[in-house]
């Protein structure tokens, strides 16, 4: 237990360091500019104008809060290319041979999105470049159809089931060789490399093309890499998430073969069954435009920009009592992420109690809770969270998805709510 000394010492600690911030606050809001102008800034906008109120993105690269902002390269190259006619069966093919250039994949192509990646791979595993089994589906019938989920099921199987896919389920790596049968034309996952490795070996013995979805993978940029000297028949990433490409995108990577096939099964084919999965010039070389600014990013130098600016809330918001943060980097995006807890139960004031009032307020402010708003299980009238899981629930601050500026919002905005929440627990309970 820490004694009174310490405490006060801690406290010192935290108040020193956030200082600093405290002033340059209280001098940007006297001068009227600086980091006020960004929160002013979001209430003149051209959503606003449309009476729709525009969001600081504290959650991450999550499709329903419009997952991320694009970079200048890849806004320059969608102007460029929206300024010119093209034939887009060429286009696919000239794209596939400069991502195979920069990955190390035999072949690639883009898609409207990840979801629409694992939608074509699936046509092109179950139809080929047949023009009778492509104008049949998402009919299925009497063609091998059977795709293994290793892990079970997933929100975003219904892009394999669309394209004529038929699930078969297999929890782990170990039950993979017996959900493998003479009907399987794919295998999907999303598992770590290490179990990847071993998912790679079962479907090289059995000769079927192993599917890895890495929609969220990027960065680093090295997993595009990795995943051909694997030897994964098909990758997809996002381009919309943590490339920072057209937010209507995404890259399918693979044996030149299995990517024939998908394009065959896509736009603009007509009778394609992903046809409707619609991507245009402007998204094809926006998307490649975000992979080849990526390879002459200073990545270093970014991550201690997130860093700095998740770390700059955990300063302001670490001055209330009470009050824990944690920074960390998850392995599989790593984008610099702020934890953010109290004791819920005796402030009576849960994380989603502060997540709605900092969506609610203006500007608004995003955050990353235990809910997903955009899942459609969980708007069963079932769907409950248990005693358990809401008193584990976290808030946690996303660096990546944060402009430069808006963390000095986000930290003083919280910096309020949780100071008024304990105050009022406190006088209710005196």
């Amino acid at each position: 237990m820490e004694t009174g000394f310490k405490m006060r010492r801690r406290t010192f600690v935290k108040w020193a360091a956030a200082f600093p911030l405290l002033a340059q606050v209280g001098f940007q809001e006297a001068l009227g500019t600086g980091w006020a102008e960004v929160a002013r800034n979001s209430t003149d906008n051209i959503y606003t104008r449309l009476g729709v109120k525009p969001l600081i993105n504290g959650r991450g690269t999550w499709t329903y809060v419009s997952a991320t902002l694009e970079l200048p390269e890849v806004r320059a190259a969608q102007e460029e290319a929206s300024q010119h006619y093209v034939n887009i069966f060429e286009l696919q093919r000239a794209a596939g041979r400069r991502l195979a250039a920069l990955t190390g994949a035999e072949s690639g192509m883009i898609t409207s999105g990840a979801a629409a990646a694992m939608a074509s791979a699936t046509a092109g595993c179950i139809a080929g470049t047949d023009p009778d089994k492509i104008w049949q589906l998402p009919d299925s019938d009497g063609l091998k159809n059977e795709v293994v989920m290793v892990g079970g099921r997933s929100v975003f199987d219904n892009a394999i089931r669309l394209a004529g896919g038929k699930l078969i389920l297999a929890e782990s790596a170990e039950q993979l060789p017996n959900a493998i049968s003479r009907n399987t034309v794919m295998v999907y996952t999303t598992s770590s490399p290490e179990q990847l490795a071993k998912e790679i070996a079962i479907t090289k013995d059995h000769r079927v093309p192993i599917f890895m979805d890495a929609a969220d993978g990027i960065p680093p940029m090295s997993k595009f890499q990795l995943f051909a000297k694997m030897g994964c028949d098909l990758y997809t990433v996002s381009g919309g998430k943590g490339l920072c490409g057209p937010q209507s995108s995404g890259i399918l990577l693979g044996r030149k073969d299995l990517i024939e096939a998908a394009l065959a099964n896509t736009s603009p084919w007509e009778g394609a069954v992903c046809r409707p999965m619609k991507v245009g010039k402007e998204e094809i070389m926006g998307c490649l435009a975000a992979v080849e600014a990526w390879y002459h990013m200073d990545v270093e130098k970014l991550s201690r920009e997130w860093a700095g600016r998740v770390q700059r809330i955990a300063t302001l918001v670490g001055t209330v009592p009470g009050v824990e943060t944690k920074i960390y980097t998850p392995e599989e995006n790593q984008y610099p992420t702020l934890i953010i807890s109290w004791d819920q139960k005796a402030w009576r004031y849960t994380t989603a109690d502060c997540a709605k009032q900092l969506l609610d307020g203006t500007p608004s402010i995003a955050v990353l809770t235990e809910d997903n708003p955009s899942d459609v299980l969980s708007q069963k009238p079932t769907h409950r969270k248990s005693s358990k899981e809401a008193s584990d629930d976290k808030l946690q601050i996303v660096s990546m998805t944060l402009k430069p500026g808006e963390e000095i919002i986000v930290g003083k905005r919280l910096r309020q709510l949780l100071t008024e929440a304990r105050r009022v627990a406190q006088t209710q309970s005196s």
